[in-house]
């Protein structure tokens, strides 16, 4: 994750082969609280100082994935519909997310199946694994079996 002035500027995943950090400011340290909290109980609320990112289209699509309930998921195409978009353009969105987990993007899969995540789709990659396990760590099952942790 990245802080600056008190405020999140982004989360991120790394590779499994990079080091975990201590966390170097206030914001950080809540950060990984309220990760660690999630981890723990996907019900968990994330309240976080986020700095304000994104186009207002990139800020519509996130609040329409931020209301969809832990353990469903919509397509692109549902979620376009819903705003008057297009398929892409809400993938497009997806992928520049700056607070992936506290927008969770990764509720948002393709009409073909599970579809990409953090702008990658290599099906074996670490960063499909873990929206596998997000989406089964929320309860939804049709992707459980494919990935069984996290860290």
């Amino acid at each position: 994750m990245r802080t600056a002035s008190g405020l999140i500027t982004e989360l991120c995943y790394l590779p499994p082969h990079f080091d975990a950090k201590d966390a170097g400011d206030a914001a950080a340290e809540l950060a990984l609280a309220q990760l660690q909290a999630y981890c723990k109980d996907a019900d968990y609320r994330f309240d976080l100082p986020l700095k304000q990112a994104g186009t207002e289209f990139q800020k519509t699509v996130w609040g329409a994935i931020s209301s969809i309930p832990r353990g469903s998921v919509r397509t692109y195409g549902e979620l376009a519909r819903h705003i008057g978009s297009a398929p892409r353009a809400v993938g497009q969105a997806c992928g520049a997310n700056w607070f992936p987990i506290v927008v969770p993007c990764h509720r948002v899969t393709s009409a073909a199946g599970l579809g990409g995540f953090a702008n990658s789709d290599d099906p074996n990659g670490y960063l499909l694994g873990i929206k596998r396990w997000l989406l089964a760590h929320e309860g939804s099952s049709e992707y459980a079996w494919q990935q069984t942790t996290l860290l």
